[in-house]
């Protein structure tokens, strides 16, 4: 067989070298149904996409720290499990922000901006990258302090492999001078980018976000450079920030293309995690008609297997949150003091509203905007009142609590009633602008976590668990992953000899005492 193989290649050889075998040659070998490229405005889908749909493990990560750090879900488990609920560094889950950011996000947003910069009729999705770039590092700078910025993501581009890390102080300059010039610049004349997959294409919803990022940009400044923080919240006021939840960015879920985090608490996670005390009392003391939709307790489940549906109540009056500082067997000498009969009868998040399957997630939305105003007007930064800024924040998260579900919505005399009751204290304003923005940054763990240190607010208690390694009361940052250690020594070097030791007591530029 195998003669007769070479045989009939040598005829078939000779034949083309007498007739020539290359006509049509390109035609015939040419894939004309697998694309060799995609459409820049392809690619910053799913660079938003990847920002928030993250994988099970990604999921796991937000949950062990940025949720228990700010003390709203935690888990009395530890191993694989252990983060924030201990005050411990976990190697497995700390990078996990780090590695789905710059392996997927920032690689594919880069990507864009290089294709479309010189390009002037896709002049929009260059500057929707740029503000969406902005959004990313915003996140991956607010979370491990000094990082490869300028450099990053040139691997493919520019063959640059160890960027360099550029300070923090830096990073946001530049963040705010992108969202200025972006935003600025989208042309509502050109075509609409009908596959946006934020907006429709939509540029003066994209103007809104561009502008209620960098809003949210400057107000990270407040403790370390207000002149520029009042000069680009001026800014943002004059572009046009949010102006009801219809602007809100989100990415919306289906039955089939799932919210993660929902799915994560659905699954294998289920009888992990709860809601913590200090959030469920927080609530509960002020009659908040937000917990009766984010939270269900199975009342007197002895185990995973007794949180059933007939067990289920999300009546506020029943909600008990798992305190801080135990773990799964020192939790039960707690649990009659706490009026549960186990660990596993304490307050969940509810997998039927605010985390059922297909529950959108909220980047940036229009209660945090009204909010951030209001801090801002406390500080003379804007014209208006805080307390109209406060009501208005405050309001726009009520409502967004039917953007769940229709069952989840809460109605207009309830609304009423509790901004009636709970109207802005001049004499505690940061606090309750800021415990409110705790309250409306709910599952959105990045900003949860960069707000409680910006502001210092909710004034939450030392997380007491025993084993805690950390040397303050909360935890600052989350270190450099061990794979930047071996591929780009010198760089982190570099950053740890100007920003702090590589671990979780370190603050970050703009997180001054």
């Amino acid at each position: 067989m195998k003669a007769i193989s070479k045989y009939l290649l040598a005829a078939v050889l000779s034949l083309c070298l007498i007739t020539g075998c290359d006509e049509g040659f390109d035609d015939i070998n040419t894939n004309k149904v697998d694309p060799t490229s995609l459409a820049p405005s392809l690619i910053l889908n799913k660079a938003i996409i990847s920002t928030t749909y993250l994988d099970g493990v990604s999921t796991l990560g937000m949950l062990t720290y940025n949720f228990g750090i700010v003390q709203q879900i935690i888990t009395p488990y530890g191993s694989s499990l252990s983060g924030g609920n201990y005050n411990q560094f976990n190697n497995a889950n700390t990078p996990l922000v780090w590695v789905n950011f710059y392996r997927n996000v920032i690689k594919q947003v880069v990507a864009v901006t290089d294709q479309t910069k010189d390009d002037p009729m896709q002049a929009n999705i260059y500057h929707a990258a740029r503000i969406w770039k902005a959004y990313a590092f915003m996140i991956l700078t607010d979370t491990y302090g000094d990082i490869p910025y300028f450099e990053a993501g040139q691997g493919y581009i520019s063959e640059v492999i160890r960027p360099k890390y550029d300070p923090q102080e830096a990073i946001y300059k530049d963040i705010l001078k992108e969202l200025d010039e972006a935003s600025g610049a989208l042309d509502a004349a050109q075509p609409a980018v009908t596959t946006d997959i934020l907006y429709g294409g939509n540029v003066a919803k994209w103007k809104k976000l561009g502008y209620s990022l960098m809003l949210r940009a400057a107000m990270r400044l407040t403790k370390v450079d207000q002149t520029t923080a009042k000069t680009y919240v001026t800014k943002a006021v004059a572009g046009g920030l949010f102006e009801s939840n219809a602007d809100n960015s989100i990415i919306r879920h289906t039955a089939i293309y799932n919210n993660y985090i929902a799915n994560h608490l659905a699954a294998r996670e289920k009888t992990n995690f709860y809601l913590a005390a200090p959030f469920v009392n927080y609530l509960k003391e002020n009659n908040d008609p937000r917990l009766a939709v984010m939270a269900v307790r199975y009342v007197g489940a002895k185990g995973g297997p007794e949180q059933v549906a007939a067990r289920a109540s999300s009546d506020p009056k029943l909600q008990i949150g798992m305190p801080m500082g135990y773990n799964d067997v020192t939790i039960n000498t707690v649990l009659a003091q706490n009026g549960v009969a186990s660990l596993w009868d304490f307050t969940q998040v509810n997998l039927t509203t605010v985390l059922k399957l297909d529950a959108p997630e909220f980047h940036i939305t229009y209660a945090q905007n009204q909010l951030l105003l209001a801090e801002a007007a406390v500080r003379g930064w804007v014209s208006g009142t805080a307390a109209t800024y406060f009501a208005n924040g405050v309001r726009a998260h009520l409502e967004q609590m039917a953007l769940y579900d229709p069952s989840a919505a809460i109605k207009e005399d309830v609304i009423q009633a509790y901004l009636k009751t709970h109207p802005l204290d001049a004499s505690k304003a940061l606090d309750q602008i800021n415990t409110q923005y705790w309250v409306a940054s709910f599952l959105d763990g990045n900003e949860l976590f960069a707000n409680f240190r910006r502001s210092g607010f909710p004034a939450l208690k030392k997380n007491p668990y025993p084993g805690s390694e950390i040397k303050e009361d909360f935890i600052r940052r989350m270190p450099y992953p061990d794979s930047e250690i071996i591929v780009n020594l010198q760089n982190v070097n570099d950053a740890n000899t100007r920003q702090g030791p590589n671990d979780l007591n370190t603050r970050v530029w703009w997180d001054k005492k």
